[in-house]
């Protein structure tokens, strides 16, 4: 993982990311120079789905979330309107993964987006694709100032 990292502020009551959230999955955001979005994360028994794996419910927040803060950080204010996640293996709980995502083309009216879950040996669980579409008017009253990288 690149040394370069930035953190990107959380924002509050939000589910996977938010500290205001007592249910929140407690992610915590870097991104790098090229605006990739990395995370690692050990998902315990509150994110169970099958005994001692996590919940698929779980990890798609997680990938959609890491999309999104790719984009966000990239200064757009998006909403998604399309997920395609993958499951190739099971994510086993009380190990550290890693989480990826990356802005894969930026178009008029919508962005595109990939994403994955990588176990600890490196070898991809899950993987994400996403649609988003800008939507600026959904969070008008949102101060996105702490959103600048440059």
């Amino acid at each position: 993982m690149d040394n370069n990292l930035v953190k990107i502020p959380e924002h509050g009551p939000c589910f996977v990311c938010g500290t205001q959230n007592p249910k929140s999955i407690g992610m915590i955001w870097l991104r790098d120079e090229q605006g990739r979005i990395h995370a690692t994360k050990v998902f315990t028994i509150a994110h169970q789905g099958p005994p001692m794996y996590v919940h698929g419910g779980a990890s798609a927040a997680v990938l959609d979330e890491a999309m999104g803060a790719a984009i966000w950080s990239s200064g757009y204010s998006v909403v998604a309107v399309n997920l395609e996640i993958n499951y190739k293996k099971p994510v086993p709980l009380g190990v550290e993964m890693t989480i990826l995502a990356e802005i894969v083309e930026v178009l008029p009216r919508k962005i595109l987006t990939r994403s994955e879950i990588r176990l600890v040996d490196g070898t991809v669980a899950v993987t994400g694709r996403g649609i988003y579409v800008k939507a600026p008017h959904l969070f008008k009253d949102m101060n996105f100032e702490s959103f600048n990288f440059d």
